[in-house]
């Protein structure tokens, strides 16, 4: 039917996943699944599954696992227990529709799924691989260097790590270290030099704003698409400093390099939005808030996303991390809120069908592909 014309379009289509995590491989118990639900610390007398993202899990993912939607929490966990993690991965991640993972391999406070068994468990899936830099930083400075070689030495590395089979991207957590609000300008040699020498001397992780300069720039240099964490995180985020137009000075001063993927974005999915409508190099995705608002609202926050955002610059990512769950939830919002969205424009006149069903295989996965160089047949 005409009127489902969009939404029978997503249900068909392979996403391309451009930010994604590996999946936890071992039995979880309720605990350890509750921790997973939420961006937060678990707290006493209190259940994950009391938010939105726990009851979209009962309600969406219920089902997968041959439950009635909305089975309660202890039903839905022995059952999950039952079929046991390859069995509950396999369900979700083979639901997906997902044709390429680009996964960040720089956290894993679990044991998670490899990048290939990721796309094996999908099925007819191809993995990629996003390098952390803060992760070779942190690397170098484990192995030792001077801070007169730190410079060179992560360079070197992070020129390494780019060079292995399948890596398209990188990625910075700089929300979390440090905020946004750095001074944009490429630090001078002598500068990193005092800063690596501080840093070394007092150890722990990168959160130098000096060496995260250095870091963001480094990036540049490197040539590849640099996807940066915006917006909503756990409560190491100071989420006044993660505004992505703080980071408007340095748009200007790198433009014309290399693309700029800005993750998340809520509450500042307008902000981003701004920005890949000003800037030629910058691209944005809701991810992460897909499956912590479910589908219930993701068209609310998509539809902000794309008030001004050119068609071309809106990507999807689920995020998901630990629980396949979060994989599954993350495609089902995105086609779900892109396809209502899309499709009430057609039926007011306000779009063409021809061109809703472009937008809707731009931002499902033909952007994703242009912007990571993959293979069509990815």
């Amino acid at each position: 039917m005409a009127g489902r014309a969009v939404h029978e379009a997503l249900a068909e289509l392979r996403l391309v996943d451009h930010h994604c995590h590996g999946v936890v491989t071992d039995p979880l118990d309720r605990p350890g699944f509750e921790a997973l639900l939420t961006e937060g610390d678990l707290w006493p007398g209190f259940s994950t599954f009391d938010t939105p993202a726990g009851v979209a899990v009962r309600r969406h993912c219920a089902p997968l696992l041959d439950l009635d939607p909305h089975a309660p929490a202890d039903v839905y966990l022995a059952r999950r227990a039952a079929l046991g993690p390859q069995e509950v991965n396999r369900r979700f991640l083979r639901a997906c529709r997902t044709g390429v993972f680009c996964v960040d391999t720089g956290f894993a406070p679990h044991r998670v799924t490899t990048p290939a068994e990721l796309a094996t468990a999908a099925e007819e899936a191809v993995a990629r691989e996003v390098v952390r830099l803060e992760a070779v930083a942190e690397a170098v400075a484990a192995r030792g260097v001077d801070a007169d070689g730190y410079a060179d030495a992560f360079r070197a590395a992070a020129l390494d790590a780019v060079r292995r089979p399948g890596v398209v991207g990188v990625k910075s957590v700089a929300a979390y270290r440090t905020g946004f609000d750095l001074d944009p300008a490429r630090p001078a040699d002598a500068d990193v030099t005092r800063a690596a020498r501080r840093w070394l001397a007092g150890g722990g992780r990168l959160a130098d704003p000096v060496l995260m300069r250095h870091l963001l720039w480094t990036a540049v240099d490197l040539g590849l698409p640099l996807q940066l964490h915006t917006g909503f995180g756990d409560n190491d985020i100071r989420l006044h400093r993660v505004d992505p137009t703080h980071l408007t000075d340095w748009l200007h001063l790198m433009a014309g390099t290399i693309p700029v993927l800005l993750l998340h974005c809520w509450p500042y999915q307008r902000q981003a939005a701004y920005l890949a409508a000003v800037f030629e190099q910058v691209y944005l995705d809701v991810g992460l808030t897909l499956h912590h608002v479910g589908p219930v609202r993701a068209r609310a926050v998509l539809e902000e996303a794309l008030e001004i955002t050119p068609f071309r610059k809106l990507l999807y990512s689920s995020d998901a991390y630990g629980v396949s769950e979060f994989y599954w939830l993350g495609a089902l919002a995105f086609r779900r809120g892109l396809g209502d969205l899309l499709q009430d424009r057609v039926d007011a006149g306000e779009l063409s069908l021809p061109d809703a069903l472009c937008l809707a295989r731009r931002a499902g996965a033909d952007n994703a592909r242009r912007v990571y160089r993959l293979p069509d047949g990815h």
